[in-house]
């Protein structure tokens, strides 16, 4: 199968590529700068020219396929809507080009985004018209429009070599302070993969024909935030503190949200669909190596 992969040279497109490739099958890699298609060229796969604001180029890739998996996303967080109504059209846009076939497409998500405090599933729905949401409710539209389309729900940790995503933000929180912080009783708790984990599951779901309308990519349900604040602190060397809401806000800034997600989330439906079974390290193991904490 030849898959356009969006994103197919970040933390988890990378993994995909890797995975699909391994697997027999051929991809088509986005790639908006010189490096990114030297990157997606020696891993073995083609390179597509262009960027999340070129609807065209986008459409383009995606008719030269017979699926996309849609992973590239703007993470800037001082500008969220912005970032998330480009993922909006950009999704409307893939779609379009899928239209009348069925060709499947497969878009990312997160399980944050679904109601607190209890296991979430993938049945449930995200919680409130946050901006986040913009990505499930532009597959919707493209699934309404009679689009094969799937979301994938990633955990806040995606963990793994090269990680850039939330634990190396907060090492970066507890080193420029001097403390590793936790919310109140720190017990809130973070769904976690390992990122070859995560790529798998991407594939598994290509493979078998991407039925459902939702899938969890999680292999751990539910890691509390105090363990994790403790291996940072133990490496950094720093004391491990619990703040209130207030002293969280003033410590983390705007990730102070995501430092008091209670999010436990099951891939119980998810395994029994495809037969997944995560075979990465857990959080902590992985989290406490050096490469961590290398400044």
């Amino acid at each position: 199968m030849r898959v356009f992969v969006t994103g197919a040279t970040g933390f988890v497109g990378s993994a995909i590529v890797s995975d699909l490739l391994s697997a027999g099958h051929s991809v088509l890699g986005l790639a908006r700068s010189d490096a990114a298609a030297a990157s997606l060229a020696a891993a073995g796969a083609e390179v597509h020219r262009g960027s999340l604001d070129d609807l065209a180029g986008l459409s383009d890739g995606a008719a030269a396929a017979d699926a996309v998996i849609h992973t590239a996303f703007i993470h800037d967080f001082s500008n969220l809507k912005d970032s998330c109504e480009i993922d909006r059209r950009t999704i409307d846009a893939l779609g379009d080009a899928l239209a009348g076939s069925d060709r499947p497409l497969i878009v990312t998500s997160a399980t944050g985004l679904l109601p607190q405090r209890r296991l979430v599933t993938e049945d449930d729905s995200p919680a409130s018209p946050i901006p986040r949401v913009a990505s499930e409710e532009a597959a919707a539209a493209v699934a309404a429009r009679g689009v094969h389309v799937a979301v994938v729900r990633l955990p806040p940790s995606v963990h793994g070599d090269g990680d850039h995503g939330f634990v190396p933000m907060l090492t970066g929180f507890a080193r420029d302070k001097g403390v590793s912080a936790y919310v109140g009783d720190g017990l809130n708790r973070w769904p976690a993969v390992h990122r070859l984990d995560a790529a798998r599951l991407y594939r598994l779901v290509l493979e078998t024909g991407a039925t459902e309308a939702r899938y969890h990519a999680v292999a751990e349900e539910g890691v509390p935030f105090r363990e994790i604040a403790g291996v940072i602190g133990r490496r950094l060397n720093v004391p491990v503190v619990g703040m209130t809401r207030e002293e969280a806000a003033g410590h983390f800034g705007w990730f102070a949200h995501f430092a008091a997600l209670d999010n436990p989330a099951s891939s119980a439906r998810t395994r029994d669909l495809l037969g997944w079974q995560p075979t990465g390290p857990a959080l902590i193991p992985d989290i406490d190596r050096a490469c961590y904490f290398d400044a």
